[in-house]
């Protein structure tokens, strides 16, 4: 059941990261700083500063319908692929039956280990809701994963190229002439890390979606992710002994935050998280919400009783929830 609606009501004072987050104005992508430097294409080595990447000049495009992997009375699945940055990303493109224009969304999935991930994988029901739903879904794979092109400064760059991938979604749907897209909603959907995938997105680049949507997410704060996620192995471990642990090297997981540039965002955002989630921990969501909410953001957190990390006996409701938030964001 869904025990809470936690809108713009309140903010959260000693905060225990000590970020200021101040409300102002973002620059969009793209802009030129008041004539001051164009913009710059992304970083493609590190340090691993989320900064660096805010307003870079993004290049994403040539999406391409590949074979058909299912067809139903509501929608068409197809392969699909497009660029990001010059290199080949795959996915799958759920398309709604009839003319369109449709409104779209795209997907960031959570994370599964890109050594066993096949293309579409971890959010199969989110894009058949959405696409019954009258939206083109596209479910990104990511750099790395499935047939994509790998990246080889991916880890040493904090993974944000998930992020930079997500951005580039938008702008090769919104590009494409095989898919009738409305271009003024698009909106991102990330579940798990890749609720931290749209979070990052949202602040590289202000104002290129519509609306965001971020499903039991990672934390908004890197050091909280390394301490949770760090197993004996893998990326969190392999940062650690790279740079330190967040209570070695607090500057370095304070740079890799969303947390500190919540500000930047200028989309609506639902947060959306059960309270039984022992992967991600609903502290995270509260976290991240009161942050959004002290930077003036439009955002609303949906709590659903009971309900752990992979959404089971409520995750039609939570679905209908985020179809009329999508609905209702305004162009």
């Amino acid at each position: 059941m869904l025990v809470g609606l936690v809108g713009l009501v309140r903010g959260r004072e000693g905060r225990r990261h000590g970020w200021v987050v101040a409300h102002r104005e973002p620059r969009r992508a793209g802009a030129d700083d008041g004539g001051r430097a164009r913009p710059q294409p992304p970083p493609t080595t590190g340090p691993a500063e989320l900064e660096r990447w805010f307003d870079a000049d993004f290049t994403g495009g040539d999406l391409v319908l590949g074979a058909v992997r299912e067809t139903t009375g509501g929608y068409t699945s197809y392969d699909a692929s497009y660029r990001s940055e010059g290199l080949l990303v795959t996915g799958v493109l759920n398309v709604p039956a009839g003319e369109g224009p449709f409104p779209a969304v795209v997907l960031a999935h959570g994370y599964i280990d890109p050594a066993v991930y096949v293309s579409g994988q971890g959010m199969t029901r989110e894009r058949g809701r959405l696409a019954e739903a009258g939206y083109v879904a596209f479910h990104v794979d990511y750099r790395n994963h499935a047939g994509s092109d790998d990246d080889p400064a991916l880890d040493e760059t904090q993974r944000f190229g998930y992020a930079v991938d997500v951005v580039n979604a938008v702008t090769a749907l919104r590009d494409s002439a095989a898919v009738p897209v409305d271009d003024d909603r698009v909106s991102l959907f990330g579940r798990s890390m890749g609720g931290g995938a749209v979070l990052e997105a949202l602040e590289m680049a202000p104002g290129h979606a519509q609306a965001a949507v971020v499903y039991a997410s990672v934390a908004s704060d890197a050091g909280d992710n390394q301490r949770q996620f760090s197993d004996g192995g893998g990326f969190w471990d392999e940062l650690a002994a790279r740079v330190g642990t967040p209570e070695e090297n607090p500057g370095y997981y304070a740079a890799a935050s969303t947390g500190p540039h919540l500000d930047r965002i200028t989309e609506p955002v639902l947060v959306v998280h059960g309270t039984a989630d022992d992967t991600c921990p609903p502290a995270w969501a509260e976290e991240t919400h009161g942050l959004l909410v002290e930077a003036g953001a439009e955002v609303r957190l949906d709590w659903y009783e009971g309900e752990g990390h992979a959404f089971g006996p409520q995750f039609d409701a939570s679905m209908d929830s985020i179809a009329t938030f999508l609905e209702q964001a305004p162009a």
